[in-house]
């Protein structure tokens, strides 16, 4: 933890959070309510096996020492006693390690009821939205009263509520599509609380754009897709992942550039090496795809899709670029039956595992 953040919590009492509820008037703006906590979990980078893409390479796989790690991820909940796991459906699976989807239109609000479960504190600091600084989830010296930087850094086992509103500024612009992606992460100590998993996308729609279950109507399937690189030694639970289970290499100190890069998972949404569920559609439907990066400076990708063009920043394209925690939305509609490989193409990241499959059905 840096002395500034020490500095800054010293100051500062943090008791249990009521919730505040914000007043449901049928003609004013939708409240889309979410309860997001931070869990610890055991997460495994290749659950389902090694090299599933079957692309050659140097070694065949990343090379990486090991799949499984501790980490903490944002879980969504069905209501504020966060008992109750609210399951994900087989349509957003390949969401892997991102935290809970949170859609909305402009002119809608958010509210958060956010736990935090883990040992270490952390936040909710959502990208493009408007929030007063008592929902910013981000510690830094801004002058604010302590009242309004509890949300900050939530301490383990409380409790904190967000308010975020989606003005127009948050929506789509003239150039863009119907719809358009955000990010929200954990912004206590921002690259430890990224590299241990806490980070998830947020949908924004322009008004009265969404069918009843909140997708674009011009739209049939969307996929989200991280290019994240985890940097392990950057993680809160770096120390006891390594030490518990005895994963150092006699002769490296932790300074060699040759002992962080055992530690960097090439990731799709957290998976490598195929791991990421095959993502499918038919041929002929409109696809949106969201992509982001992660925060580190590995995080430059090339996405790119074989088989298949897509529409991006209303050009013709089969191949994206991405930077650290940039956010973009390209258009496809697939044309080419058949299962297609989709990786970064930054030969590292490629031989790393950044890998993953899709499939057009007739």
């Amino acid at each position: 933890m840096t002395i500034c953040a020490i500095t800054l919590l010293s100051s500062l009492v943090f008791p249990t959070a009521s919730f505040t509820a914000l007043p449901e008037n049928p003609s004013g703006p939708r409240v889309r309510t979410y309860y997001i906590a931070a869990d610890d979990v055991m997460w495994n980078y290749a659950p389902v096996g090694r090299n599933l893409t079957g692309t050659p390479g140097p070694e065949n796989e990343s090379g990486v020492s090991s799949t499984i790690y501790r980490k903490a991820v944002y879980h969504e909940y069905t209501d504020g006693k966060f008992t109750s796991l609210k399951l994900r459906t087989t349509e957003w699976e390949h969401l892997g390690i991102l935290g809970p989807l949170i859609r909305a239109e402009v002119g809608d609000i958010i509210r958060v009821f956010f736990k935090n479960n883990t040992k270490f504190f952390c936040s909710m600091h959502p990208h493009g939205l408007a929030y007063a600084k008592e929902s910013e989830g981000a510690l830094y010296t801004d002058n604010a009263s302590p009242e309004a930087k509890k949300g900050d850094a939530v301490p383990p086992g409380q409790i904190y509520t967000y308010t975020w509103t989606v003005p127009e500024r948050a929506g789509p612009a003239s150039g863009d599509s119907s719809s358009i992606l955000w990010v929200y992460h954990s912004h206590f100590v921002e690259p430890r609380d990224m590299n241990t998993g806490l980070f998830g996308p947020i949908l924004v729609s322009a008004k009265g754009s969404t069918k009843p279950d909140g997708t674009p109507k011009d739209v049939d399937r969307e996929f989200i897709v991280a290019f994240a690189v985890f940097d392990e030694t950057e993680s809160w639970y770096f120390e006891s992942n390594a030490m518990n289970r005895k994963k150092y290499t006699q002769g490296l100190r932790f300074s060699d550039p040759a002992f962080r890069q055992r530690y960097l998972l090439y990731s799709l949404n957290g998976l490598i090496e195929g791991n990421l569920p095959v993502m499918t559609m038919k041929k002929g439907e409109r696809v949106r795809w969201y992509l982001f990066a992660n925060s580190n400076d590995d995080d430059v990708h090339t996405p790119h899709w074989h088989g298949q063009t897509v529409v991006f920043n209303n050009m013709r394209t089969d191949m994206v670029h991405l930077e650290p925690m940039m956010m973009v939305q390209a258009d496809m509609k697939p044309d080419n039956v058949g299962t297609w490989l989709f990786h970064c193409h930054v030969n590292d990241h490629i031989e790393g595992g950044m890998q993953a499959l899709f499939t057009v059905y007739p």
